[in-house]
């Protein structure tokens, strides 16, 4: 009798423990398409456990990481995931903005070898607020070519943040939207303290001018499947800038 409820109690807790994991993992990589993958990571915000979404791009010559975990138990473990995956490693990472959830790890990488680029503006709206600081700074919009992929990248204006970029993959058609561009299903767009409400629809336009018809959108905090994403988000930044001015 004492044995079973020992072997009970011990499967009771493997399945809790198991089904616990799968329920909230800490770490969660998915295929975008060929060598473009999501991950994502998760932190607490107003008592909910909120994902952040990054990518990274395989090339010939190593791994690029756009935007770092959020969760900072998860800057090596997603560097092992990476090597175990695919056999490469990373050798350069790309912040979008200067939110932690976006550079958290810079520094972390940095010291690894990892070539760690933001703007010269996010540095400075990173230095200004203690945060994490990349070691290369982008001055204009820039052309990156590394092994067969080329990408850009791209300041549209303030929204989400004063400082934030996208990446446009312009031959695969993939935007890296960041937390700038919010999910088709959000019902607004989110933390506006260090935002810019006037501007974030234009800002959203010239994305859209700039990206034409993207196959996908990566963004941080929902859902990236849908690609009505950046049009929904024009949506909400024009009700959003008409309720400001009444």
């Amino acid at each position: 009798m004492l044995r079973t409820i020992i072997l009970t109690t011990a499967l009771i807790f493997w399945l809790t423990n198991i089904y616990g994991q799968s329920e909230n993992p800490k770490l969660k990589i998915s295929q975008v398409k060929g060598d473009f993958y999501t991950y994502t990571t998760y932190n607490s915000y107003q008592e909910y456990q909120v994902p952040a979404n990054g990518m990274y791009l395989v090339t010939d010559n190593g791994v690029v990481m756009f935007d770092t975990p959020w969760d900072t138990t998860q800057f090596q473990p997603l560097l092992d995931s990476i090597k175990l995956r695919h056999n490469k490693n990373v050798v350069t990472c790309f912040a979008t903005h200067w939110h932690s959830d976006k550079t958290a790890g810079l520094e972390y990488y940095r010291q690894l070898g990892i070539k760690t680029y933001t703007t010269v503006l996010t540095d400075e709206l990173s230095k200004r607020n203690n945060k994490k600081r990349a070691e290369f700074l982008m001055t204009k919009d820039t052309v990156f070519n590394i092994g067969q992929y080329s990408f850009e990248t791209y300041y549209p204006g303030q929204g989400h943040t004063e400082d934030n970029i996208i990446i446009w993959f312009k031959k695969e058609k993939i935007l890296y939207g960041g937390c700038l561009i919010k999910g088709a299903d959000d019902e607004n767009l989110g933390y506006l303290d260090d935002g810019n409400v006037k501007e974030y629809a234009s800002t959203l336009k010239r994305v859209q001018r700039k990206c034409q018809k993207p196959a996908f959108i990566i963004i941080a905090h929902s859902d990236w499947k849908n690609s009505n994403s950046l049009k929904h988000s024009i949506m909400m930044a024009n009700e959003l800038k008409e309720k400001n001015q009444r």
